[in-house]
């Protein structure tokens, strides 16, 4: 962080205030961790902190110390709306355009006139905050809120309870720090934190070996559905509505599965496509490795964008026309 950023934030919390933290929607758990890690740590600065996802968050993270005080935009807009008018300074973590809360919130965010403040790590931030900590080379924003943290010379207040949140977005959103953007500094900071008490086998075990049957199911249709194009160096798999509803699906039963599609000798790009009919769209999530870059590609043909190796997009043909799309695309840019 800048020291002019720095001052300005040491300014701003300086007297205790009515707080919001938002995440992006369909958070996961770099977005929770990080909220919730905020949230404990302005708790402890006197402030009166509340976390509003636009959405709910999966079932495999209600455990995250806090989860139980989130409050969900979507599911009771006119108490949210109310919180966001009554902050005296927001946070938005892990992202940095207010379209990605949703059009709901959007609409919300736009006519606030209170000082906000980004921890990020995507690309292009909008450019909304008096205070915008934005930076790709993180892997996660977990680690920049330890950083964050750490600028205002405060590591001293960190405990188990806010290491545990931040060592959970780390260990997420670095693939169990497998990702190139896990660094020396990175394992330092876990180790800080597994000093403090967290249980990173326990953690582990909460966020990657705590499935449903019916997960599992979803899983082994993906795998079933999953398609190789050799000669492209690419794979991708689908999953209907009518496959989602006939194994029970919940939110997070989707999570990691396009991880697959990169474990087949040879492959670099993969994708999965995933058919939301309420939202009329199919939401789509890119994985590469090297230098194929997934973020330019999402966003320059599917409406999103994320990380050089990680990103998400959406489109609102229906599946086969839209993984025909993608097929051609794939064809013309080899």
């Amino acid at each position: 962080m800048k020291e002019n950023d720095i001052i300005t934030i040491q300014s701003l919390l300086a007297e205790p205030k009515r707080i919001a933290i938002i995440p992006h929607r369909s958070p996961d758990g770099d977005a929770m961790g990080s909220t919730l890690a905020l949230y404990h740590f302005l708790l402890k600065l006197n402030h009166k902190p509340v976390v509003i996802a636009p959405n709910e968050f999966p079932d495999f993270l209600a455990w995250l110390p806090g989860a139980e005080t989130v409050k969900i935009f979507e599911k009771d807009k006119e108490n949210g709306t109310k919180l966001l008018q009554d902050a005296e300074l927001v946070f938005t973590l892990d992202f940095n355009a207010f379209h990605r809360t949703g059009d709901q919130m959007e609409t919300v965010l736009k006519t606030l006139t209170v000082p906000f403040v980004m921890i990020d790590h995507h690309q292009k931030p909008d450019d909304y905050a008096v205070v915008a900590f934005s930076n790709t080379d993180y892997g996660s924003t977990c680690e920049m809120v330890y950083h964050f943290i750490a600028a205002l010379q405060l590591t001293n207040l960190i405990d188990k309870t806010i290491a545990t949140c931040i060592y959970t977005g780390i260990v997420t959103d670095s693939g169990s720090f497998r990702y190139p953007a896990t660094t020396g500094e990175t394992h330092r900071i876990v180790a800080s934190l597994i000093d403090l008490g967290v249980e990173n086998s326990e953690i582990h075990s909460l966020l990657f070996d705590n499935h449903s049957h019916n997960r599992i199911q979803i899983l082994a249709r993906a795998l079933q559905n999953l398609r190789v194009l050799p000669q492209y160096s690419t794979s991708y798999t689908t999953l209907s509505q009518e496959e989602l509803d006939t194994f029970g699906y919940v939110k997070g039963d989707t999570e990691g599965i396009v991880n697959y599609g990169l474990t087949i000798k040879g492959i670099v790009f993969t994708a999965i496509f995933i058919e939301n009919k309420d939202e009329k769209i199919i939401k789509i999530s890119f994985r590469s490795k090297g230098d194929f870059d997934v973020n330019q590609f999402a966003r320059k043909h599917f409406s999103g964008g994320g990380h050089i190796n990680a990103a998400g997009g959406k489109s609102s043909l229906n599946m086969e026309d839209t993984v025909q799309h993608f097929l051609d695309i794939v064809s013309q840019e080899h």
